[in-house]
Parts: C-alpha cells; sequence; structure tokens
C-alpha cells in the first residue's frame, strides 16, 4: 500500500538510498535535505524536496503535517565535533522531529541510530542489543546518538509507534566515507594498520540497511519500541577488505603498520592541538578512530532476523564488487 513517507537527511548517503528505493515502490516520497544540487536532483524525478535543518524546530514540525511514515536519518556524524554542535542536530533535531510526529498522528517513526554506542576500545564480539552499554561513551557522537534513542525511548512511552536501527558502517556506491577515506590515504601516503589490521569488524551494504528500513515500515506491533543491529553478517577483518578493494581497484596498497600506543598518542595529541589552536577542526587521526582500526567488534543480528524478517541479500563480496566498479567510473571522469 502506498503512503506519504518523510525522509530527514534525504540528500545524504544512506537517506537519498532509501528515498529512491520509496519513490520505486510508489510510495508518495518527501526528502529534508541541506544539500540543495541533490535535492534538485531529486525533485527531477518525483521526490518532493524541501530544504531543511532539522535544528530548525518550526519547520521540522510543520514538515510532518499529511505525513503517514518518517524515516529519520539526519544525523552530524562524524568521529569529532564539539557537544554543543552534535547535540543540536543530533539529540535537539530528533526531539523536534518527535514534537512535530506527535502533533501530526504519524503513523511510525523509524529512527536511524548507531551500533557506536557500545564502542569501549576493547574487543567485543557478538554484541546484542540489550547488552549493558560502557559508562563512558567513546566520542561525542556516540554519547549524542544515545541522548537521541532516548529522546525516542520516552516519546514510544507516551505513545509514538516508534523503532530504532543501529545499522553498521555503511558502503557501497555513492559512499564517500569509510572506503574512500583509505584509499585517498593510500594515495596520499599510506593506510594505517594497527595490530596487522586483523581486527574483526562489520561491514553493511547500503541496499541492506535500505531493505531492513522498508521492513520496519510493516513489522509486527511487538517490533515497536525496539531497537535493532543492523549488519552484513559475515564479519570481515580489515586487511582482507583493504586487499580485496585495492586488488579490484589495481592499485598497490600501502599500508603502514603502526603500534596502538603509538597511534592513540598521536591521536591524543591531535584532538588536542585541535581543541586548542584549531577551532575544533577534525584531526586526520582520533582515538576513536585508532580504537575502531585496532579493536575487534561485531554484532548479533538475531534479533532484526527473527523480529523483523532481514535478511542480507548482498554479500560484502558482491558489495566491494559494486563499490570499486562505481569507483572506477566516477574516477574516469
Amino acid at each position: 500500500m502506498s503512503k506519504r513517507v518523510l525522509v530527514t537527511g534525504g540528500t545524504g548517503f544512506l537517506g537519498k538510498k532509501l528515498a529512491l528505493r520509496l519513490l520505486a515502490q510508489g510510495h508518495e516520497v518527501t526528502a529534508l535535505g541541506r544539500d540543495q544540487r541533490i535535492g534538485g536532483e531529486l525533485q527531477q524525478i518525483g521526490i518532493h524536496f524541501v530544504q531543511m535543518d532539522v535544528r530548525d524546530k518550526d519547520a521540522m514540525v510543520e514538515a510532518c503535517r499529511n505525513q503517514e511514515v518518517v524515516h529519520h536519518v539526519a544525523a552530524f556524524s562524524s568521529p569529532w565535533g564539539t557537544f554543543r554542535d552534535m547535540y543540536a542536530t543530533n539529540v535537539s533535531g530528533t526531539s523536534n522531529l518527535i514534537e512535530g510526529c506527535m502533533k501530526y498522528g504519524i503513523e511510525r517513526l523509524i529512527h536511524v541510530s548507531t551500533p557506536s554506542i557500545y564502542f569501549a576500545f576493547q574487543d567485543r564480539m557478538g554484541i546484542r542489543e540489550n547488552e549493558p552499554l560502557p559508562k563512558h561513551f567513546a566520542n561525542t557522537y556516540a554519547h549524542t546518538k544515545y541522548l537521541a534513542e532516548q529522546e525516542v525511548e520516552q516519546a514510544f512511552r507516551v505513545g509514538l509507534p516508534t523503532i530504532t536501527i543501529r545499522p553498521r558502517a555503511l558502503f557501497g556506491p555513492g559512499d564517500h566515507t569509510i572506503l574512500p577515506r583509505l584509499i585517498r590515504a593510500n594515495e596520499k601516503k599510506f593506510v594505517p594498520l594497527i595490530a596487522g589490521g586483523r581486527a574483526v569488524m562489520d561491514l553493511t551494504y547500503i541496499e541492506n540497511i535500505v531493505d531492513a528500513l522498508l521492513l520496519c515500515m510493516d513489522s509486527p506491533k511487538n517490533t515497536l519500541g525496539q531497537a535493532y543491529n543492523i549488519t552484513n553478517g559475515e564479519p570481515v577483518t580489515l586487511i582482507d577488505v583493504l586487499t580485496e578493494v585495492f586488488k579490484r581497484l589495481e592499485m598497490p596498497l600501502r599500508a603502514k603498520e603502526l603500534p596502538y600506543w603509538q597511534a592513540y598518542s598521536a591521536a591524543w595529541i591531535l584532538e588536542s592541538v585541535s581543541r586548542t589552536l584549531l577551532n575544533y577542526r577534525e584531526p586526520v587521526l582520533t582515538r576513536y578512530s585508532v580504537g575502531v582500526l585496532a579493536k575487534s567488534q561485531t554484532l548479533d543480528i538475531t534479533k532484526a532476523r527473527e523480529a523483523l524478517g532481514y535478511s542480507p541479500r548482498v554479500s560484502i563480496a558482491e558489495g566491494i564488487e559494486a563499490f570499486t566498479d562505481w569507483w572506477r567510473q566516477q574516477n574516469e571522469r
């Protein structure tokens, strides 16, 4: 059945992919975002685009008028940033949207959170959604996304139908963050490898995450008020991913082994310089990034499989092939 669907962060990597799939399924889609160029592209193919910042409370509330389902994808997603700025987008922005959902009787709010809230600078395997969280969050992003989840949980308790997903490490055609950053680092100098790149991690192909979001729209009532881990369900090591990516791109992999303590100390210094001298400009290396490269962390997706019917249909290998094909096309222009 066709629905009127609102997508926040509609000009970002995940939001755009989601909006396109919703349109293809026959839904009436409104995308909110800040990138007017991408918004114009969406508008041309039949998606209603509104240039908007989630921090604009009145505009966010009004955006929910006449909508039935809301996908909240927008976020200040970065390993580095001030608490004030991240709170304004991730927490206050979510609160603004919730107010609109409550005012206009939205049928379902689907909230995109992050498994960064689990990270504790130690190896953790098969993490389930109900496991205790660290006493101290690894970075400001994780902290503010946790607070945003608290806003969503409170909204559910007072009557708003909600579902939260925690997708891990998105990648695929159109991505400009995870794999592209490593490719650029390789081009400029080298890819830092800590512990030989043998840390075990999860990735999630972009279309698999879109599948999960679509499943949340019609999932049973007992899924409401719950949070779900989303990954590809096939843990990999960083070195294996890098080897395959650079093999397919026909580029030499220039990797440099760095001791964990040395990389962590360097990141601490870079962060300190950023705070005191560079007006919080993102350092080339953060302690969180070092931790992610060095420590194994995988998620258990049993709950999403059983409750949502989620099943990753594009494998890591197929995803890497699609990404590298796209990357070559982009860089041959």
